[in-house]
């Protein structure tokens, strides 16, 4: 399809229903013509991704659209039950369509992470090129537990919160490259390994674990999850699935994108703990069995609300309940 003629043909539509949605009052005949006009323009939108899914006339269409179907539909204001609809519905699906991409990227990061530790644990020219004796020993008997105390509960809790979540979008949101998420996988396991190697070095590699596990067992799947849902939306750039793959880049984008949002939280209990459960004077078991439940609840909160919500035809698509403007398209 020429998009250039098809869009000269189709611009005063176009322009005639952007015109009408903005109107402050409309006569019954206008409007009339303005659900006539938007029912023209949806399919004009859907033929556009199907045939010549240019991101610029899509993103024009659908703003067009959007007006539209607010000025017929009437504004949509945000209430508790769109709220909890995301919290048990859509976030938990997102989580749930990653979730083979989350295990396959936990397995890779932990063989990689033994890998790192064994290697320096067992090679002085490892050893040598993170630094002196002397600098590997004070890490392993002073600077590694240190870390978690050297800063108030409060502050540390906040500031592995952001940093962490920071990680995660950009693993989400640069993840169609297929490069970035790859590069922070690997840099996170390579450190992880040969921090353990380091403790390990100076029998220390009990100290390691229980200072790693309690937080560590919910932030690195968050890791995982965002990296995994990274490389899910590369994926879907390289095989759409049947779809267009402007269409299916979308709908993918929009899914990994509340994948971003549910790790704010996810990440943001795994820094209370971090904060607050690490480095306090529990016993090191208790502290294991907090992070432990913590990763269960994630794990029922994604496999049972998600999959019940992906049984019944959810996507997280945050766009599904809208829709109207798509037409099917056959395979």
């Amino acid at each position: 399809m020429d998009l250039d003629a098809f869009s000269a043909v189709h611009a005063p539509t176009w322009a005639r229903l952007d015109e009408l949605a903005r109107r402050r009052r409309l006569t019954g005949a206008e409007s009339d013509e303005l659900v006539r006009l938007y029912q023209t323009t949806a399919t004009h939108l859907s033929t556009v991704r199907s045939s010549a899914p240019d991101p610029a006339a899509v993103a024009h269409l659908s703003d067009v659209l959007s007006r539209a179907r607010a000025r017929i539909a009437g504004a949509h204001e945000p209430s508790w039950r769109d709220v909890a609809r995301f919290v048990v519905v859509t976030v938990p699906v997102a989580f749930y369509r990653v979730r083979w991409w989350t295990v396959a990227v936990m397995v890779a990061f932990c063989l990689l992470a033994v890998v790192s530790g064994v290697h320096v644990y067992q090679s002085p020219e490892a050893q040598a090129a993170i630094g002196p004796p002397s600098q590997l020993q004070q890490y392993a008997e002073q600077e590694f537990a240190n870390y978690y105390t050297n800063h108030p509960g409060e502050s540390f809790a906040a500031q592995v919160w952001t940093n962490n979540a920071w990680i995660a979008a950009q693993s989400v949101a640069l993840g169609i490259s297929g490069v970035w998420p790859v590069y922070v996988l690997v840099q996170n396991a390579v450190n992880v390994g040969a921090a353990g190697g380091i403790m390990a070095l100076h029998d220390g590699l009990g100290i390691f674990f229980q200072l790693i596990l309690p937080h560590g067992l919910l932030e690195l799947t968050a890791i995982f999850v965002a990296g995994g849902a990274g490389l899910k939306i590369f994926w879907t750039l390289v095989s759409p699935g049947g779809r267009p793959r402007g269409r299916a880049v979308a709908e993918e984008g929009r899914s990994l994108f509340v994948v971003a949002l549910g790790l704010v939280g996810v990440l943001a209990l795994a820094g209370l703990i971090e904060g607050f459960v690490t480095p306090s004077e529990m016993p090191w078991w208790l502290k294991i069995v907090i992070g432990a439940i913590a990763l269960a609840g994630y794990w029922v909160y994604t496999l049972v609300l998600g999959g019940r919500a992906a049984a019944a035809g959810e996507t997280g698509d945050l766009r599904a309940d809208h829709n109207v403007d798509a037409v099917p398209l056959a395979a």
